[in-house]
């Protein structure tokens, strides 16, 4: 019996998707519920397994984005496992400047080649560009109107790279999409940056204190996040319009606090989301992040553990960064960017003291945020992580950390 294995919908309103890489090779046998694929959509990668054990026939290439519901693959569960047969691993392909140049000179020269049709050539005139430097794929190596709207104008000029080693890799469809983002939030928003700084000495004190017997007691670490998405939770139920977003001609505000927090994936950065954080205590928040990150590391978050979220945290200081402009995860209004920490010289009652300062930055919305609330929410952070056993344990410390 011929198996037809299709697309399965990823998530809602995802309607295509795009092959990443092929696990296995056409011929293969591949087992029920095998990794036979990576597929790519614009929220996140994931994998495709096996419907049923058989021979497969690979029915698209690398790079296609296929439609949900399209056949992919065919698996022949009437073939018998051969003897010994382990599933196979690809061998991951590197590409050369020499090998790209002959993948895509045309064989053969003519008076078309590099020559753009008349549609091509107004594109290109619109866009500043010459026809030397786009490639043509059109017959004969003519430069169509397709290869005009794909070309990109040099921001400089060229690299003469005759000699030296250059790798070309294709873009998944989730980096696409992460670029298409950040460009719309930039191009679209009202974005402003403000700063703070925080001494960390007191949840330094109190890691410091209750770390080990925490850890004992539920099985995770008292980290630095669970401090923040409380101080946040906190700020956002005094400032609402920072969780808020714009709708059209509507602001839509929200009662619930969905705190997205970017971690870093095999395939890059992703942004799993926090849900009901204003509902959950420090043990709550630090299970669900250990949770989320383990899933993000392993490639099985899904679409909808990344979706809707309402406020974003992002922690830059886990590289080293000092200070950074974080920019806004559409639709959100507001993102807060955590940075290292590191020993300062401060001011306090009248003297000079060493303490642990991490600069911090909330990047916000100026159209529905303005400066007072921008300011104001970022302030209320501060003084909840400056003074957390009052304003985010309620002078009950054994209590917040549930011991």
């Amino acid at each position: 019996m011929i198996l037809e294995m299709k697309v399965p919908s990823p998530g809602e309103s995802i309607t295509e998707v795009e092959i990443a890489e092929w696990l296995v090779e056409d011929g293969d046998y591949v087992e029920k519920d095998q990794a036979i694929a990576e597929v790519d959509s614009d929220k996140a990668t994931l994998e495709l397994p096996a419907e049923a054990s058989g021979t497969i026939t690979l029915k698209a290439e690398e790079g296609d984005a296929v439609a949900v519901g399209q056949v992919v693959c065919l698996i022949d569960t009437s073939a018998e496992k051969p003897e010994g047969t382990q599933p196979a691993k690809k061998v991951e392909k590197t590409e050369t400047t020499e090998q790209t140049s002959q993948s895509s000179t045309p064989s053969n020269n003519t008076y078309a080649t590099g020559t753009p049709s008349p549609a091509a050539n107004k594109i290109l005139a619109e866009k500043g560009m010459e026809a030397s430097q786009v490639s043509g794929t059109g017959r004969d190596g003519r430069i169509t109107k397709e290869d005009a709207i794909k070309a990109v104008p040099s921001m400089g000029q060229e690299i003469n790279v005759e000699g030296r080693g250059v790798t070309r890799s294709k873009l998944s469809m989730l980096r696409r999409k992460v670029a298409e983002r950040l460009v719309s939030a930039k191009n679209e928003t009202a974005m402003l940056t403000t700063f703070n700084e925080v001494d960390m000495s007191p949840i330094f004190a109190l890691r410091k204190e209750y770390k080990e017997t925490f850890k004992e007691k539920h099985g995770v670490g008292l980290g630095f996040m669970s401090f923040f998405t409380l101080a946040v939770v906190r700020a956002l139920k005094e400032f609402p319009a920072v969780n808020s977003m714009i709708d059209g001609k509507e602001m839509v505000s929200y009662d619930f606090c969905d705190i997205s927090i970017a971690v870093s994936g095999p395939k890059g950065l992703m942004v799993p989301v926090i849900r009901n954080a204003e509902n959950l205590t420090f043990k709550g928040v630090e299970s669900e992040v250990k949770r989320l990150a383990i899933r993000a590391r392993d490639g099985q978050i899904t679409v909808d553990e990344m979706t809707g979220g309402t406020f974003t945290i992002s922690n830059g200081g886990v590289f080293g960064s000092m200070l950074s402009t974080p920019i806004i995860n559409p639709p959100q209004s507001g993102i807060l960017g955590m940075h290292n920490i590191v020993e300062r010289p401060v001011a306090v009652n009248g003297k000079v003291e060493i303490r642990p300062i991490m600069y911090v930055a909330l990047s916000y919305d100026h159209r529905i945020i303005d400066g007072k609330e921008s300011v104001g929410f970022l302030v209320a952070v501060k003084e909840a992580l400056e003074n957390p056993i009052e304003l985010l344990m309620d002078n009950d410390i054994k209590k917040a950390l549930e011991l």
